[in-house]
């Protein structure tokens, strides 16, 4: 029992996902169509990211990046903003979940290191939100980009410049917030020299997969797909959801995370470019907005349980500041 609680505890997504898509058969007869639900291109194209992403972190090449940058730093505001925008950079390419899961560990081990493990909460907070806006430049930084852009057909180019401005006026205002970061003097005590394990390789990459992200997709797809043919709710979601867009992007993003929505408002519309814009800006917000968001948390409390309310309280108060901004971004470019 106690297994299965923790496993329950550690993949709540998928088992909820599993139940739901479970309870929709009983509506739908179980069918060879079931197939057809499923985007194959979406599921082949997120395990072959996280091949490649695996692949990068075994390899530790960005942490090691990181470490010969970091020496170079003498003061604290210039150590927090090199961890933060090395998120950023990072989560363009391997993702935001993965760039918080490699670099947030290091983030708390250097701030001990160096006797400033008070900023632990801000430098966190701001590299989540740093993983959540570098994911928006290319469509294959998140999960959730990764099922609009093989939904929608978007080219590189589109994607980049739909939402571009939203990158601008969330870097704006990582910058903006970091120029009030205490401005004093460090020492960076030698670190251990980072070695590469050649040992059973390819078998680490294999099982660093995360097989149960690609199972809640394919119950998620079940799911929308059952619900796309119950007349009830395939009225009701169209008539919700058409010309609303971004607003129930952000909506439902703030209640069961921008992935799940992004696959639920793609089942009823086809204004892709808006569910896009809606689905990122949505995964600031609250906690459970961004799957991103609960990584960083479950990573900063496992180290500093002492920090949990605060925490949650200058994480909130920042993405909750930010959403506004960016929703008034969306109001000024439509």
């Amino acid at each position: 029992m106690a297994k299965l609680n923790e496993f329950i505890k550690n993949e709540t997504v998928f088992v909820i996902s599993l139940i739901l898509a479970i309870i929709s058969c009983f509506f739908v007869k179980p069918s060879i169509d079931y197939l057809n639900y499923i985007n194959w291109d979406t599921i082949i194209l997120l395990f072959v990211i996280m091949l490649i992403v695996e692949i990068l972190k075994n390899l530790s090449i960005f942490e090691i990046l990181v470490r010969k940058l970091i020496i170079k730093i003498r003061n604290t505001r210039g150590m927090v903003s090199l961890l933060v925008f090395m998120v950023f950079f990072s989560s363009i390419f391997i993702t935001n979940d993965v760039s918080l899961i490699i670099f947030i560990p290091f983030t708390i081990l250097a701030l001990k290191k160096v006797g400033r493990s008070d900023l632990a909460i801000i430098t966190v907070a701001l590299q989540t939100i740093a993983a959540n806006v570098g994911c928006m430049l290319l469509p294959i930084g998140a999960p959730h980009n990764i099922v609009m852009f093989t939904v929608s057909g978007i080219s590189f180019q589109s994607f980049f410049l739909l939402l571009l401005p939203y990158v601008i006026a969330s870097l704006a205002f990582i910058t903006l917030t970091l120029t009030f970061m205490p401005k004093e003097s460090i020492v960076l005590p030698k670190m251990n020299k980072v070695e590469f394990d050649a040992s059973n390789f390819i078998k680490r990459v294999f099982l660093g997969v995360d097989y149960y992200l690609l199972l809640t997709f394919i119950s998620l797809f079940i799911l929308i797909g059952n619900l796309e043919n119950i007349p009830f709710f395939n009225l009701l979601f169209k008539k919700w959801i058409m010309g609303n867009e971004v607003l129930w992007g952000v909506i439902a993003s703030q209640v069961i995370s921008n992935v799940p929505a992004a696959m639920l408002l793609s089942g009823f519309s086809t204004n892709y470019k808006a569910i896009i814009i809606g689905i990122n800006i949505g995964g600031f917000g609250t906690l459970i907005a961004s799957m991103a968001n609960l990584i960083s948390y479950k990573i900063l409390v496992r180290e500093h349980d002492e920090f949990k309310t605060r925490y949650l309280i200058v994480f909130t108060v920042l993405n909750v500041v930010l959403l506004m901004i960016l929703l008034g971004v969306n109001v000024f470019t439509s």
